[in-house]
């Protein structure tokens, strides 16, 4: 198949577009080089990628119309798998306006695309932070997620929201993956576990926000891509017969999974299996809650385990060891 994977110098974007060409498919890749993280780590991402003789890079905003509109003009995909977004719970509450373009207007120019195009099946990022404050746990599709706490996480439901009315309208199959914390090797230097490795390893302090009473559901890159490339197989049917009971629940061709390790870690336990990873003693320094974090995440996977036989299982201790051996190397 031909394939379009936004954010394909980013940190989901590349593992998937590497695991597509691998499976022999033909990846077009879009990303716009922003440099919200070192530009360095994006360009090496894409270095694996170009080599690839079925591999087309293309450097493009998601918010530039035109630009969007004559990419699905020119060429014809048969997924999209759309991974591009302006990221970060904390940078959206400094820097609210950069998440109007990348989240809002970029998932529009996509929906366009994909609605003139009337590409078979897209496939797009939303984000656990959805589930905002809820305290059931763990967090399911059929949840309600009507109290965002972050402006990223808006956004994110927003998209969900999008992709829905175009799913009803236009009878366009998408399908939203609510990622859980994810991590690996090269991932994104402003997740908590980048930032901790650096500081460890030069000996300087880390804030353990809540005084490490949070836990999250850390996901492992490789699962993260494994329940992409599948799902991008499920294409959602419509269900006439469907009284859309709950807010996952429709009669449009639309779908939402959960991808998450399913396991949440407290805190200090994730830093205690970091330290062994790197063999260092991390220095903590114990802070307050923070706007816009969360208590808690844990991911309910059954839904993704139905529908396409798969359910994240990659231990924490596994996956911080390949993440430290990688950084070890990468940053000498």
């Amino acid at each position: 198949m031909r394939i379009l994977v936004t954010g394909a110098a980013g940190f989901i974007g590349f593992y998937t577009a590497k695991r597509l060409l691998a499976m022999g498919h033909q990846v077009v890749g879009l990303d716009n080089l922003n440099d919200y993280y070192d530009v360095t780590l994006k360009l090496a991402r894409l270095e694996q990628l170009l080599p690839e003789e079925n591999f087309r890079f293309v450097q493009l905003d998601l918010a530039d119309r035109e630009g969007m509109a004559a990419l699905f003009a020119n060429d014809t995909f048969d997924r999209v798998v759309h991974l591009a977004a302006q990221a970060g719970v904390r940078y959206s509450i400094d820097n609210p306006m950069a998440y109007l373009d990348s989240n809002l207007a970029g998932m529009l120019t996509i929906l366009e695309g994909c609605r003139q195009q009337r590409v078979p099946h897209l496939v797009y990022a939303s984000s656990s932070s959805v589930y905002g404050m809820n305290r059931k746990v763990p967090f399911s599709e059929g949840d309600a997620v009507d109290h965002p706490v972050s402006l990223y996480a808006a956004t994110k439901k927003s998209n969900e929201l999008m992709a829905h009315t175009y799913s009803h309208l236009y009878d366009l199959p998408t399908t939203g993956l609510r990622f859980f914390t994810v991590y690996g090797p090269m991932g994104r230097p402003d997740m908590a576990y980048f930032s901790f490795t650096r500081k460890i390893l030069a000996g300087e302090p880390i804030d353990v926000f809540n005084h490490g009473k949070l836990s999250r559901d850390f996901t492992y890159i490789d699962d993260i891509v494994e329940g992409v490339v599948r799902v991008m197989e499920a294409i959602p049917q419509r269900d006439e017969g469907n009284d859309c009971a709950t807010p996952d629940q429709s009669s449009a061709p639309y779908r939402l999974f959960n991808i998450g390790n399913h396991q949440p870690v407290e805190l200090l336990t994730f830093i205690q299996t970091l330290e062994q990873a790197l063999g260092v003693k991390a220095k903590l320094n114990m802070k307050p809650m923070q706007p816009g974090d969360v208590y808690t995440t844990f991911a309910d996977t059954d839904n993704l385990q139905q529908a396409v036989g798969f359910s994240p299982d990659t231990s924490l201790a596994t996956g911080l060891q390949r993440f430290a051996d990688w950084y070890r190397g990468f940053y000498g």
